[in-house]
């Protein structure tokens, strides 16, 4: 320290009750420092930085808070919170801007008098008057450092720039984020080398210094208690936080009529209310409604979470007034706060610690263009938080700390992170989460957003989820553990993308089947809805199935039912599939908004807003995964086109089959043999073979050819027949061949004139697949029956249509008459219309598929995931 500056600082620190001393700061020792530091407020370097801001206003500044910055910067490098060229540049600016503003040491005093009174100082309440004198007094007397001595020495200075205020060195700059938490002054006790993570605190970090609460602040305003935990919400803050639920509800309000608007306040309130019901129930602490996460941690520092319903209005004035809808810079910037606490407790490394910062500061980059927009937007995310506007607040944090001619903020953001840096944070950031189980929580979370917490480190299920998650498996799913891994390949439903892509080809074409049926005219909604599939036709369906598989697995996984390690090889499979159809996160996400905006999972609440949602935001998990396929392998199987085809001549006998049957062991095992059994009095495989190998050789085509046809040509004799039978008594068999020989008279769903083998075609493929699910048949059978069933259709029908009427002839012939028989007919009716048009889409397979032995008559779908055998036909 120059002589001249340190003896008149030593001179000034006099007024503040302080013995002489030529170099102030080895007045006290640095334990008493640290205590008289903490008596003025002034716990941790964080707030010495804010107070060394205040003695820099914007404006005229105030005298005395410039003479307790000279105190503060005397202790603070005792204590050890300021390094020696820090505090140096600190006092240059000091004095300076004393000297620049007054005339002589009188005015100075003069000056600290009056702000003292205003202050509500009294004279002679602690020496500063006496002090004053005996200073004026060594002025008059030209002893000492005189008020001429310093101009001198200050001019003999070389200027102090605002970035040597600040820490300026690469691993330091980071912290300058924080600075609307805690301006960081850098210091001491910052050590250079990597002491690693510690459970219990131990670092080579100082906390006393820079963070002496950062355990409770953790505790209290977090709910963190521990080193994994910190890096969950990490990576949550990152890749979700708050923001996630603002945007959406903002995205869907922004074309709200006002009646939707307030019904949406209503339910807000009314939700709110259930989840404090469940949290009192529980026992458990969480964030508000309104902040798009039930994870009980992240409420934000309030010790009482604002009500829903101020959240809500708050959101609603920013749409009214055209406020950007833009909240990123709350998460972003409690990311890079939480990281330092993290060092400081000791759970992160230094290394980690600035990784997570710097990762911060890389998605703040990305969404802003400078400072200004930063601190709106936490602004805005701030008062969404808490429940009132503080956008106009002119006493908000950010005033000072943008104001200030000091301002650490003075460097431009986009300057903020070296190249070097950047890379090793986002070489880091994908460290965290480069495991396949990412992949399956990234997928499921567009359903389930509370997912994302589950990054970085494996948290434990508990009991409650595992519960629900087996509930869900048995009840929804009917996969047990019996299945093994193996039985989630039955979720894998290749064929239905396939379909799905044909569809798109041939929607973008005009070459989608006819709206009009021989039974009938598809819906008009249904049409439409089919027709949207035309903007989907570049982009490959499968990631329709893969969200499906992904929430299956996730809650297989959730369950804790099944080896782990055979879970995480069918998410390496899934992650494995999508990268090899899709080249990055963008073109999943875009293929995934337009096919659900097409044909969404729920009609009433489609999920593009939350897709397009992770689209566009930079921080999202999918863009942050290891886009790498490891060996290929699909999770489940992949049948032909010619298989999909035969499976696909069950029809609307049943749902339809999208993939290949397995063998099932859960509750679905009882539904099918009992089905079996009552219907068609099968009870075990050979009774099953069978009665197969009697739909394929006669079947009931055969029994209305051998006791039906010949009615046809004698109408009198059928008449007759007709006519002695209505006339007697009849039995339950009596009464079935009468009802049957009227049909004929009637020739009811023209059944004299079609070939109803189509009726004995589907029953066998329907029972086949019912079979191969019981393990009644295996694959080779199973095979066999699926190729006669193809070359039976081929041999009697030409087209779709065709087979089609041939069902429902043989469908409406061999029913039995009973009161609900014009319900059935009805309903098979609307379910040929629809499989013979694809409106809905999901209804059933023929509109894709080109009809065994018929020419080709689609337009080629050109993706990878299409059906092998794809006919690629110019048109």
């Amino acid at each position: 320290m120059v002589e001249p500056l340190s003896a008149w600082w030593g001179q000034q620190l006099v007024l503040c009750g302080w013995g002489f001393s030529a170099a102030p700061e080895t007045v006290w020792t640095p334990a008493q420092a640290c205590a008289r530091l903490k008596a003025q407020e002034v716990p941790d370097a964080g707030e010495l930085g804010w107070r060394l801001l205040e003695a820099f206003p914007n404006d005229t500044p105030d005298p005395l808070h410039q003479l307790e910055a000279l105190e503060l910067l005397a202790l603070a490098r005792t204590a050890g919170w300021l390094s020696e060229a820090r505090t140096r540049d600190w006092l240059i600016r000091l004095l300076t801007a004393i000297g620049g503003r007054f005339t002589s040491l009188d005015d100075w005093l003069k000056a600290l008098a009056h702000s003292r009174s205003d202050a509500g100082w009294t004279r002679g309440d602690d020496g500063f008057f006496e002090a004053s004198l005996a200073l004026s007094q060594l002025e008059h007397e030209d002893a000492g450092v005189t008020w001429p001595r310093l101009q001198e020495a200050l001019e003999a200075q070389p200027p102090v720039a605002v970035t040597e205020l600040w820490p300026q060195g690469e691993r330091d700059r980071v912290w300058m984020a924080r600075a609307i938490f805690s301006p960081w002054l850098g210091g001491q006790t910052l050590t250079t080398d990597d002491s690693g993570p510690h459970e219990d605190g131990a670092s080579g970090f100082d906390a006393a210094a820079h963070w002496p609460d950062v355990t409770r602040w953790l505790a209290e305003t977090w709910a963190i208690t521990g080193r994994d935990e910190l890096i969950r919400l990490l990576l949550w803050l990152a890749s979700q936080g708050h923001r996630y639920g603002w945007d959406i509800d903002s995205a869907r309000l922004m074309t709200a009529s006002d009646s939707e608007r307030a019904k949406w306040l209503d339910e807000l309130e009314a939700d709110a209310a259930q989840e404090e019901a469940e949290r009192k129930s529980e026992g458990r602490k969480g964030a508000p409604a309104h902040a798009s996460s039930s994870i009980d941690v992240a409420d934000g520092g309030l010790e009482k979470p604002p009500s829903p319903t101020a959240y809500g209005e708050l959101l609603l004035q920013y749409l009214d007034r055209g406020e950007p809808l833009e909240f990123a810079a709350w998460d972003w910037l409690r990311l890079v706060d939480l990281a330092f606490a993290g060092l400081c407790v000791g759970w992160l490394s230094r290394e980690e610690g600035e990784d997570f910062a710097a990762h911060g500061i890389d998605l703040l980059v990305r969404r802003y263009a400078d400072w200004q927009g930063v601190a709106r937007a936490y602004q805005r995310g701030r008062s969404l938080f808490e429940g009132i506007d503080l956008t106009r607040d002119t006493e908000s944090d950010w005033r000072p700390l943008m104001a200030s001619p000091l301002t650490p903020l003075r460097c431009e953001l986009h300057a903020l992170l070296p190249a070097a840096q950047r890379e090793r944070s986002r070489t880091s950031i994908r460290a965290w989460r480069n495991d396949s189980r990412h992949w399956v929580l990234a997928i499921a979370s567009i359903r389930e957003p509370d997912l994302l917490y589950r990054q970085g480190l494996v948290a434990e299920v508990d009991a409650a989820r595992r519960e629900e998650a087996r509930q869900y498996l048995n009840e929804t799913l009917a996969l047990d553990t019996r299945d093994g891994v193996q039985g989630m390949a039955r979720f894998w439903l290749p064929a239905q993308a396939h379909h799905l892509n044909q569809l798109a080809a041939d929607a973008a074409r005009g070459a989608l089947p006819d709206a009009q049926t021989p039974f009938g005219r598809a819906d008009a909604v249904e049409l439409e809805r089919r027709q949207r599939l035309a903007v989907c036709h570049r982009y490959p369906a499968s990631v329709v199935m893969a969200e499906k598989y992904a929430f299956y697995l996730l809650m297989v996984q959730d369950s804790g039912d099944f080896p782990a390690d055979e879970l995480a090889q069918c998410a390496e499979r899934l992650r494995s599939a999508l990268c090899r159809y899709y080249p990055d996160a963008m073109r999943l996400l875009e293929a995934w908004a337009v096919w659900e905006s097409a044909v969404p999972e729920l009609e009433d609440h489609p999920l593009v807003n939350e897709i397009r949602w992770h689209l566009d935001d930079p921080g999202s998990l999918f863009h942050w995964l290891d886009w790498r396929a490891s060996d290929w392998q699909e999770p489940g199987l992949r049948p032909s086109l010619d298989r999909f085809t035969a499976l696909a001549l069950s029809g609307p006998l049943n749902t339809p089959c999208w993939g290949e049957p397995m063998v099932e062991y859960g509750r679905g095992v009882e539904e099918l043999s009992g089905w079996l059994e009552g219907h068609y009095g099968l009870a075990n495989a050979e009774a099953l073979k069978g009665f197969l190998d009697f739909l394929r050789d006669a079947g009931d085509r055969d029994e209305y050819q051998i006791n039906y046809g010949p009615y046809t040509l004698n109408r009198a004799r059928l008449d007759n027949e007709i006519d002695v039978l209505e006339s007697a008594e009849r039995g339950d068999d009596e009464q079935v061949h009468l009802d049957r020989l009227r049909r004929v008279r009637d020739n009811e769903a023209r059944c004299n004139e079609l070939d109803m083998a189509a009726w004995d075609i589907a029953q066998m493929v329907d029972l086949a697949i019912a079979g191969r699910q019981l393990g009644w048949l295996d694959d080779a059978t199973f095979t066999a029956y699926l190729d006669s069933a193809y070359a039976m259709a081929r041999d009697h029908y030409g087209s779709w249509k065709e087979y089609a009427r041939g069902l429902f002839a043989g469908y409406a012939f061999f029913m039995g008459d009973t009161d609900q028989r014009d319900s059935f007919l009805r309903g098979f009716r609307d379910a040929l219309i629809q499989w013979l048009t694809a409106a809905p889409p999901l209804a059933g397979a023929w509109s894709s598929l080109d009809f065994p032995g018929a020419r080709p008559g689609h337009w080629p779908a050109l993706h990878l995931d299409v059906l092998s055998g794809d006919a690629r036909t110019l048109h």
